[in-house]
């Protein structure tokens, strides 16, 4: 099979395209003949050997990806062999493998798939969905809140603005460039605007008044997720999962605390050890989809062309959910 591997860790360059034995799976485990795989951050980061939070450094050669679709193309012992043929999603957690013609995973992490629902809108939620999942879950957003998503245009930005916008919220989408903010505006917000722009909180206040903002869903830290907070009236949240910059925001918990704001990370243990687990989040996610209620804007690569993929991401020229397409 055709996979794309990693034999030293540096630039994306660094991902080649390779002929490679196909994996056979073991008891408990399926093999996927992989549609669609998921491009994730975290992906990026691990092929820099950069190591940060639970994700262990890969042995390489490696092949990376954590979210996979497609179909079952064989099974192990001791797993139901009518899942052949079967249309199916997964994580693939830290063992990774999606940028392959096929894919290993354990039975236990398979979703099905609705007949409908295609691939690369399958990996979008599996994964990033249901992320998104849990994030609503702790920012418990009502019609009473104006929210505030900083990168608005990312796979995880434009499922909360859509889903913020579903809750009865009016909505804010911050994002980085005249065409992420164009597409976020497109995605049903109140306000789209550029955080590149040195006054873009000055259009916020303009809009909706001093501190006028109860949620603010961040995921980019440093300066912007500062500014993001400095929004934030007194009283209300911050839910935050992750910075993309490179940097948390400085002294988040006392900066926030001084100014009488909430701070809340929906990540680690709190998803993994809430009632029905991570893999509940998933479905919900994917049942989102499948009924219309969330859309997730998709940016599609060929198999080949990770390298790309991962460029792209990187520099912040993508909008949405990067999917590689075998």
């Amino acid at each position: 099979m055709r996979a794309m591997r990693l034999n030293e860790f540096g630039p994306a360059e660094n991902l080649r395209s390779e002929e490679v034995a196909t994996p056979e799976p073991g008891p408990g485990e399926v093999r996927i003949a992989v549609a669609a795989a998921g491009v994730h951050l975290v992906d990026v980061m691990l092929r820099t050997g950069r190591v940060e939070g639970p994700f262990p450094e890969p042995e390489l050669p490696t092949t990376l990806g954590r979210e996979v679709a497609g179909t079952v193309d064989a099974v192990g012992v001791g797993v139901d062999p009518t899942l052949v043929g079967r249309r199916v999603t997964a994580h693939l957690g830290n063992r990774g493998g999606g940028y392959a013609e096929f894919a290993i995973v354990d039975d236990q992490a398979l979703l099905p798939l609705p007949d409908d629902l295609r691939a690369e809108i399958a990996v979008a939620m599996v994964g990033t969905g249901r992320t998104a999942m849990g994030i609503l879950e702790v920012a418990a957003i009502g019609p009473e809140d104006v929210v505030l998503v900083t990168a608005a245009a990312g796979g995880l930005g434009t499922l909360l603005v859509q889903a913020a916008h579903r809750l009865g919220a009016v909505v804010i989408g911050a994002a980085g460039g005249p065409a992420k903010v164009e597409a976020v505006a497109k995605a049903g917000v109140d306000l789209a605007v550029d955080y590149n722009a040195a006054d873009w909180a000055d259009r916020v206040r303009e809009g909706f008044g001093a501190g006028p903002v109860t949620v603010l869903l961040e995921s980019v830290g440093g300066e912007i997720g500062r500014t993001g907070l400095d929004l934030v009236r007194r009283g209300g949240r911050v839910v935050t999962y992750g910075w993309s910059s490179g940097a948390a925001v400085a002294d988040l918990d006392e900066v926030a605390a001084a100014a009488g704001v909430g701070v809340e990370n929906p990540l680690g243990p709190r998803m993994m050890n809430r009632p029905g687990g991570i893999k509940a989040l998933a479905e919900r996610a994917l049942a989102a989809a499948a009924a219309g209620e969330l859309v997730p804007a998709v940016t599609t690569f060929p198999l080949a062309e990770a390298a790309a993929a991962h460029t792209a991401l990187s520099e912040r020229r993508t909008v949405g959910k990067v999917v590689l397409i075998p």
